[in-house]
C-alpha cells in the first residue's frame, strides 16, 4: 500500500504542471481549422494570423491558442486575433419622478418606470455581457380594474353587496391613482350538458322553487372599463343570478376571454387588474370531455354583443394556457374567494405568477378592503420575465433591492417590499455558448410581470474573424482555397495546409515516401499523419505536449528528467534535448552553475579544502566532510590546533618554543590587556573563535583565532590566569580540629549507645519482677525462733476466782 501511494505521489509530481497546463489549452484541444471556429471555443482563445508562425510539421489548429500561449510562441501581439463583445445602449429614457399632487398631469405612454428601453449587445461565445436594468415604481400611474364575478345562484348575497361597488372602490382607489378606470363582467357555466339542464323550462330559468333567475350563459362582458362608477354600480344592479348543476363553475373560460379581448374590455398600457370574485371551484382543461367538448381552447377572443359565443365548441384552458396569456398581457390576477376553497385557489396562485387571494366573506361584504391588500401585496413586488431565449444564450439575474439586500438565482429576478418612488436595480448577465446557425441578430424582452413596459435586447453574434473579411478568395497561396487569417481556408473536397491536395489523393505511396525520414519504414515517425506528402503531427491528450519536425520525429516531453521534473525544472525540452536556463547545465539541466551553496562560514568555497560541482561540494581532503567540507570527525579543534604556536610567540613558552620563529609565523599576533578587549563575534563579519587553553603550569591563557580578508588575526591576553599556592596553617589546623571533633563525636555516640543499653536491661528487669510468683507452703527444715510456754498454775487460779 506505501508503495502505491509513493507512486501516485511521483505521478502527481510529474503531471501535475502537465494537466494544469491542459485546462488552459482547451483552444488547442479544439482543433479549430479557421479563426471564426477558434473564437467559439472559449472566449479566452485567439488566432495567429501571421502567416510565418507555424513551424514545420505543425497543424494549422496549431494557431488557435489562449493568448498567453500565443505570445509565448512569438506570436506578434497585432497579428492575435480576439475580437471582444460590447454593449450598446439605444434608448435610455430616464425613469419618471413626479408626484400625484404635482400640477402636471401625464399620460401613460408618458410615464417610464424602467430604464434602459432598448440595448444591442454583442456577443462571442463563452463572454458575458451585463448591463443593469433600474425600476421605479411612479406615484400616482393609472390602473384598470375589472370585476368578473361568479353569478351562479350561490353568490345570490354577494351581488347585492356588489351593486354599489363602483362609486365606493373608486373613492378608496383615489388614494393611490387619480387615474382609475373599472369594469365588470359575470360568468357562470358552458351551456352544454351535464353543466347545465337543457330542459326548455331550466333553460329560462334555471333555479327551483319561485326563485327567478336569469338563462345560464358562459360570460358577459357587462361593462368595458369606464371612469363612471355611477354608471358600474347601474348596471350592476341590472344583473340577475343564474344557476347550474355542478359545483364547479366556467370561470377559466371567462378569464381568457378577459386577457385576450382586450378592444372589448377596453384594457390600456397602464397596470392591469383582475379581480376574480366566486364561492366555488373551476373546471380546466380536459373537462369539456364531459359535454363532448373535445377542441383545445385557443386562446382568442369570441365575443359577439360582448357574450363569449364558443363555450359550445372548445375546451377550458388548461392553467399554463392561462399563464401565459395573462402574461403576455400584463394582468396582475386577484382571486377573492370564500374561506371554503382558499386552498385551492393558493395552490392557483403558486402556478400564476403576480396573482393575490383573498379570503372573501360570505356576502362579499368586504370585497373593497380585500382588493385594496391585494393591489398593495402586487404592486410591493417585481418580478422580471423573459421571452424566448436562442438555442445556446443564457440570462443570469441580480437583484439589488431596497436597503442594498441582494439576491441571486430565482431570487436574483425579483424585489419586494417596494413603496412608491423606491428605485431598484437589477445586474442582468447574458452569454452566448456558440453562435445560431443562422447566425443572425435575434431580440429578447425582458419586463416586470404585470406592466406594460419592456426592455428589447439585440443580440449580434461574433460568429467569424475581422480578418476574415479580408480573405482572398482562389489566392495564388492556396490551392484551391481562400487565404485568410494567415491560413488556407479550403474549398470542399480540398485538404492540406495549402489546399493542394483533394480528399482522393490523399493516400498514395508516392506522397507518403515524402514522409518517411531517412528512407525508412515509419510514416512520420509513428507520430504523425502524411497529408499531401506533409506530415502533420499527432496531438496528444495533453495539448501542452506537441509533436514537431518535418517528420514529427520531436517533441518536447521525452527529454532526460532530474527530480520527476522534465529538465529539472530549469529549462525547457527542444526536440527531445534540454535548453537548460542561465546557470544550469547538464543532459536533465540538474547542474547549477551557482557557488554561493558551496560557500563555507569562512567565506571560502568548500572551506578551501574541496571543489564546488554542480552547486554540491566534493571534498579534496578525506579528513573533511559536510555540504561545505567543514566538518572533521578526526581533526583537533581551531583552539587546540594553534595552542602552541600562540604559547611560543605570546608568552615563549610550549612545545615550539625552539622551533617558533619557523613554524608560527603565519598569522599576526596583537596582545590586549584583558579579555574584555578581546575582538567579541557581535562585532565582526568574518569567522572568529574564542579559545581558552593551559599550560604546563596550569596557567590559563586566553585568545581568538580570526580569518580577515585571507589574513590570519590571533588577540592574546598578555596576563597568564596562574592558580594561587595552598595556606598550610589553615590546611593542619582543620585537620587537627576535624580530628578532634570527629573523637568527640564518637564518644557522644558512644556514651548515647551505652544509656539506650542499660535503659533497656533496667526495663527488663521490672518485667520480670512483676512477672515473678511466690510458693507459700511452709518449708519443712524451717524452725521459728519463737518460743511459747505456759504456767501450769495459771489456769487453776483463773478457775477458783
Amino acid at each position: 500500500m506505501d508503495l502505491r501511494l509513493l507512486l501516485i505521489a511521483s505521478l502527481s509530481a510529474v503531471l501535475g504542471g502537465s494537466w494544469a497546463q491542459q485546462e488552459g489549452s482547451i483552444c488547442i484541444k479544439a482543433n479549430a481549422q479557421s479563426c471564426g471556429d477558434c473564437i467559439q471555443v472559449a472566449e479566452t482563445c485567439g488566432w495567429c494570423s501571421d502567416e510565418n508562425f507555424l513551424t514545420v510539421g505543425e497543424s494549422k489548429s496549431a494557431r488557435c491558442d489562449d493568448l498567453e500561449s500565443l505570445k509565448k510562441r512569438n506570436c506578434n501581439v497585432t497579428k492575435i486575433e480576439n475580437p471582444r463583445g460590447h454593449i450598446t445602449v439605444n434608448k435610455n429614457k430616464p425613469v419618471t419622478n413626479r408626484k400625484k399632487d404635482g400640477a402636471e398631469k401625464l399620460k401613460p405612454e408618458q410615464i417610464t418606470q424602467i430604464q434602459p428601453q432598448k440595448l444591442t449587445l454583442t456577443l462571442r461565445s463563452g463572454e458575458p455581457q451585463t448591463f443593469e436594468l433600474k425600476f421605479k415604481r411612479a406615484e400616482d400611474y393609472p390602473i384598470d380594474l375589472y370585476y368578473l364575478m361568479d353569478l351562479s345562484f350561490s353568490m345570490k348575497d354577494d351581488l347585492e353587496n356588489v351593486k354599489n361597488l363602483g362609486t365606493d372602490l373608486m373613492r378608496e382607489m383615489q388614494e393611490i391613482t387619480s387615474d382609475f378606470r373599472i369594469g365588470f363582467g359575470s360568468f357562470v357555466e358552458k351551456t352544454v350538458m351535464p353543466y347545465i339542464s337543457t330542459t326548455p323550462a331550466r333553460l329560462s330559468n334555471p333555479c327551483t322553487g319561485n326563485q327567478n333567475c336569469t338563462s345560464p350563459f358562459s360570460y358577459k362582458n357587462v361593462l368595458k372599463l369606464t371612469e363612471n362608477g355611477d354608471e358600474f354600480n347601474r348596471l350592476v344592479s341590472q344583473q340577475q343570478i343564474s344557476g347550474n348543476l355542478d359545483s364547479p363553475e366556467g370561470g377559466f373560460d371567462a378569464i381568457m376571454q378577459v386577457a385576450v379581448c382586450e378592444k372589448h374590455i377596453g384594457w390600456r398600457n397602464v397596470t392591469r387588474l383582475l379581480v376574480f370574485s366566486t364561492d366555488a371551484g373551476f373546471h380546466f382543461a380536459g373537462d369539456g370531455k364531459l359535454g363532448g367538448i373535445v377542441l383545445p381552447n385557443d386562446g382568442k377572443c369570441h365575443l359577439e354583443n360582448n357574450a363569449y359565443t364558443m363555450s359550445h365548441y372548445y375546451d377550458y384552458p388548461s392553467i399554463a394556457h392561462l399563464v401565459q396569456k395573462l402574461s403576455d398581457h400584463n394582468i396582475q390576477t386577484i382571486f377573492a374567494v370564500t374561506e371554503e376553497f382558499q386552498p385551492v385557489y393558493k395552490e392557483l396562485k403558486n402556478l400564476i405568477p403576480k396573482s393575490a387571494v383573498g379570503t372573501l366573506s360570505s356576502n362579499s361584504s368586504n370585497v373593497i378592503k380585500l382588493i385594496i391588500d391585494a393591489y398593495n401585496s402586487l404592486s410591493s413586488e417585481v418580478i422580471l420575465e423573459n421571452g424566448r431565449l436562442p438555442e445556446g444564450v443564457s440570462i443570469n439575474y441580480k437583484s439589488i433591492c431596497k436597503n442594498g439586500v441582494e439576491g441571486t438565482g430565482e431570487n436574483g429576478r425579483k424585489c419586494s417590499n417596494i413603496s412608491i418612488g423606491d428605485e431598484v436595480s437589477f445586474k442582468i448577465s447574458i452569454e452566448s455558448q456558440k453562435c445560431p446557425s443562422h447566425g443572425k441578430s435575434e431580440v429578447i424582452k425582458i419586463k416586470p410581470l404585470g406592466f406594460t413596459e419592456e426592455v428589447e435586447v439585440v443580440l449580434n453574434f461574433i460568429c467569424d474573424c475581422q480578418c476574415a473579411a479580408e480573405g482572398q478568395p482562389n489566392s495564388d497561396v492556396c490551392h484551391n482555397g481562400t487565404f485568410e487569417c494567415g491560413a488556407c481556408k479550403c474549398n470542399e473536397g480540398r485538404i492540406g495546409r495549402l489546399c493542394e491536395c483533394s480528399k482522393d489523393e490523399v493516400r498514395t505511396e508516392d506522397l507518403d515516401a515524402n514522409c518517411r525520414k531517412d528512407n525508412g519504414t515509419d510514416i512520420c515517425s509513428n507520430n504523425g499523419d502524411c497529408v499531401c506528402g506533409t506530415c502533420e503531427c499527432k496531438k496528444r491528450e495533453n495539448p501542452a505536449e506537441v509533436y514537431s519536425g518535418k517528420y514529427c520525429e520531436c517533441d518536447n516531453f521525452n527529454c532526460d528528467r532530474s527530480n520527476n521534473k522534465l529538465c529539472g525544472g530549469h529549462g525547457r525540452c527542444e526536440c527531445r534535448k534540454c535548453i537548460c536556463d542561465a546557470n544550469y547545465t547538464g543532459s536533465a539541466c540538474d547542474c547549477s552553475l551557482d557557488t554561493s551553496t558551496c560557500l563555507a562560514k569562512n567565506g571560502q568555497i568548500c572551506n578551501g579544502r574541496g571543489t564546488c560541482d554542480c552547486g554540491n561540494c566534493k571534498c579534496t581532503n578525506p579528513k573533511f566532510q559536510g555540504p561545505t567540507c567543514e566538518i572533521c570527525p578526526t581533526c583537533p579543534g581551531v583552539c587546540t590546533e594553534h595552542k602552541d604556536c600562540v604559547q611560543c610567540r605570546a608568552f615563549d613558552a610550549g612545545e615550539k618554543k625552539d622551533t617558533c620563529k619557523q613554524e608560527c609565523n603565519y598569522f599576526e599576533l596583537k596582545m590586549v590587556k584583558d579579555r574584555e578587549k578581546l575582538p567579541q563575534p557581535t562585532d565582526q563579519s568574518f569567522p572568529l573563535t574564542h579559545c581558552k587553553e593551559r599550560d604546563a603550569n596550569d596557567c590559563w591563557f586566553y585568545y581568538t583565532f580570526a580569518i580577515r580578508n585571507d589574513t590570519k588575526e590571533v588577540y592574546v591576553v598578555e596576563n597568564l590566569e596562574c592558580p594561587a599556592g595552598p595556606d598550610i596553617i589553615p590546611i593542619v589546623a582543620g585537620v587537627v580540629a576535624g580530628i578532634v571533633l570527629i573523637g568527640l563525636a564518637l564518644l557522644l555516640i558512644w556514651k548515647l549507645l551505652m544509656i539506650i543499653h542499660d535503659r533497656r536491661e533496667f526495663a527488663k528487669f521490672e518485667k520480670e519482677k512483676m512477672n515473678a510468683k511466690w510458693d507459700t507452703v511452709r518449708n519443712p527444715i524451717y524452725k521459728s525462733p519463737i518460743n511459747q510456754f505456759q504456767n501450769p498454775s495459771y489456769g487453776n487460779k483463773a478457775a477458783a476466782l
